[in-house]
């Protein structure tokens, strides 16, 4: 049932319909995919690739030189 401003019932004025929240959630969803990409295609910086291929060269072959019997 709706009032006379064309309000569902039970409905704050100002308190988005489903459709709207939806629409909106979906807006956001977009927005984090793109930023998501934008981050993921981001070149690795050089110092990071440095650390890695040092852990590496620690790690040996299969990386078990921590391991203990």
């Amino acid at each position: 049932m709706t009032d006379r401003a064309g309000r569902k019932e039970g409905r704050k004025p100002g308190e988005p319909n489903v459709e709207e929240a939806r629409l909106r959630q979906q807006a956001i969803g977009v927005k984090l995919r793109q930023m998501f990409d934008d981050v993921v295609n981001e070149p690795v910086p050089d110092d990071f690739l440095d650390i890695l291929r040092q852990a590496d060269n620690r790690g040996g072959a299969g990386g078990n030189s921590g391991d203990r019997d």
